[in-house]
This record gives structure tokens, C-alpha cells and sequence, in this order.
């Protein structure tokens, strides 16, 4: 069992060693990844996707449980602890929904009822995300990328049942992040964000700084931040209000923005 993952910090871009040099990551965890654009945000995930031991440009190293991670990590994918979920995921197979989720729920060994069940509870989290409800009828190459980002999150989350769940900026795939993070947290894993989203950073337990390719440091969140959190979410409910109302086809009449003031 999975309780823990442990950086062992390499060097940046420049060759000068992280300032992190040493960060463990709990069962529960919510971080987040941050940092201006080329900064190593995604080169930080993929070594932990890669169990990276030293071989990697960065030379970063990754435990498991404070250890070496076990070789069937690497190589047995139903034994792999950790699940990568990016913004430009997309399906190859055309399979209906509900046979690619009873179809993945087999292979993790869930049958019958059991399976049925598992198959709803993922339906149901992954509708919880998206603004237009996935049909189990439907194709899985029909499905918009945030349908696609809200199936895989649920996906890895309760059929996979990945006890470390990587996403790269899914806030850009459409989702609700809030009610992303609030579901996620019902569920004891480690959960990191690489994100520019000031309300997932915010709602996150601490997050990594990035800079020129090295963790410069880590940032607890503190009480002033979980006050300044709600304000956060409070305008960020309000642009989502109105994308919607334009995506809607509404016509806006500036009350849209009252709550700003």
C-alpha cells in the first residue's frame, strides 16, 4: 500500500541544485504545482510519472513508501500507483461509455453487481465536473474535453482507485474545479495540480514554486489565505456565470457583474 512519495531534489536548467532538496508528499495530500510558463512545472510531474532515479535531465529522484519504487511500477500498468491526467488527453477507442468503464472495471477485477455499481459511482463524479452530463451511451470519441478530463479524473479516482492522481492544468478543459477539489478530497489520496489557477492554488494544502526548472520552495496554505480563498472563488463564480450565459447565447446586461463591487 501506497502511503507516501518522496522528492529528492536534482538541479535546474542552470545546473545549480533545487532549493528543495528534500519533500514528502502524505496519503491526502492536495498540492499544486506552480510557476510562470517554462518554468519545469511539467517536467517535475513526468519525473514522478517516470520514477525518476537520477537518469532523468534533472537528476531528481523519487521514492515510494521513503524506498526505491518497486520495477512493476514501471512495467505492469494495473500496478502503476500513479495516474497522469493532462489537458490534451483524448480516446483512441470508439467504444460506447458505459462498456469502456465496465470494460476497465473487469480488468481491475470488479464484477457483476459490484461492477454496475462502480460504474455509476464513476458516472455520477465525473457529471458532477462537466457542465453538459456524459450518456453511458455515448461514444467516447464524442465526448468534449472537458467531458473527456471529467471522466478520466473519476476514471482514476474510483475504478482505478490510483492512490496518486498527477493533472496538468485540467482548470483549462472546462471542469469545476471547486467541486473537483471538494469530491477529490472525500477520496485519501495524493492529489497534484500543475496549474496558473489562483483558486486551485488557494484551495490547495501547500504548493511547490518553480522557477528556471528548479522547486525554489513550498508554500503552506495559511488562514489569511483560506479567507482571501473564498474571495477567490467568489469572482471566479462570477466570470463562470458569465462564460456561461455567452456560451449560452445570452444576451448580457451588466448585472452579471454586480457582485464585484
Amino acid at each position: 500500500m501506497v502511503t507516501s512519495i518522496t522528492i529528492i531534489g536534482g538541479k535546474g536548467k542552470n545546473g545549480a541544485a533545487e532549493a528543495v532538496e528534500r519533500l514528502e508528499l502524505k496519503m491526502g495530500d492536495v498540492v499544486s504545482i506552480v510557476g510562470p510558463t517554462g518554468s519545469g512545472k511539467t517536467t517535475l510531474i513526468n519525473d514522478l510519472e517516470l520514477f525518476a532515479d537520477g537518469s532523468t535531465p534533472t537528476g531528481r529522484r523519487v521514492l515510494i513508501n521513503g524506498a526505491l519504487p518497486e520495477a512493476e511500477y514501471r512495467y505492469d500498468p494495473s500496478r502503476n500507483p500513479i495516474a497522469l491526467i493532462t489537458q490534451h488527453t483524448t480516446f483512441l477507442s470508439d467504444l460506447p461509455v458505459k462498456e469502456f468503464l465496465s470494460t476497465h472495471a473487469r480488468i481491475r477485477s470488479t464484477d457483476g453487481i459490484e461492477g454496475e455499481q462502480i460504474v455509476a459511482e464513476t458516472l455520477d463524479f465525473a457529471n458532477q465536473l462537466t457542465g453538459e452530463a456524459i450518456a453511458l451511451d455515448s461514444r467516447m470519441t464524442e465526448l468534449s474535453g472537458g467531458q473527456t478530463r471529467a471522466l478520466l479524473i473519476a476514471d482514476a479516482t474510483i475504478i482505478c482507485n490510483t492512490p496518486i492522481v498527477l493533472l496538468d492544468e485540467v482548470e483549462n478543459a472546462g471542469i469545476h474545479r471547486t467541486r473537483a477539489l471538494e469530491l477529490l478530497r472525500q477520496y485519501r489520496k495524493i492529489f497534484i495540480f500543475v496549474t496558473h489557477d489562483p483558486r486551485i492554488a488557494l484551495l490547495s494544502d501547500y504548493r511547490i514554486v518553480m522557477e528556471k526548472g528548479t522547486m525554489t520552495k513550498v508554500l503552506h496554505t495559511d488562514e489569511q489565505e483560506q479567507r482571501l480563498s473564498h474571495q477567490v472563488s467568489r469572482l471566479d463564480d462570477i466570470l463562470s456565470a458569465l462564460r456561461e450565459k455567452m456560451r449560452l447565447g445570452e444576451n448580457l446586461g451588466g448585472l452579471e457583474l454586480e457582485g464585484l463591487a
